[in-house]
């Protein structure tokens, strides 16, 4: 059987992220609170990538306000591109409908 995947919450990975900062070294961090040496490299780049964003769970991770109104304009954009399509190829449509009239 497989064994559950263990889950370490928000608080607990900045606490090992300020013990690798203050000077443990990884190996001593992951044999003392049991978890693998690569969490603590990997948990240390995401603090230093996403700051206060960081470990949201799930590998959501959270927008700052920038961020999410950059997504929001990307989508806007998008659907402005469609919908100019669309109407493009309506021209086109009536416009050789007229020819042929």
């Amino acid at each position: 059987m497989k064994t559950p995947r263990k889950r370490y919450d928000q608080e607990f990975k900045r606490m090992i992220v300020e013990l690798y900062k203050s000077g443990k070294t990884a190996r001593s961090i992951s044999e003392e609170f049991g978890i693998r040496v690569e969490f603590v490299s990997r948990w240390k780049r995401e603090l230093a990538r996403y700051q206060e964003a960081s470990f949201s769970g799930n590998g959501n991770h959270r927008m700052t306000e920038e961020q999410a109104e950059i997504t929001r304009l990307k989508k806007e954009l998008k659907e402005a591109q469609i919908e100019r399509d669309i109407l493009k190829k309506a021209v086109s449509i009536f416009s050789r409908n007229d020819r042929a009239a």
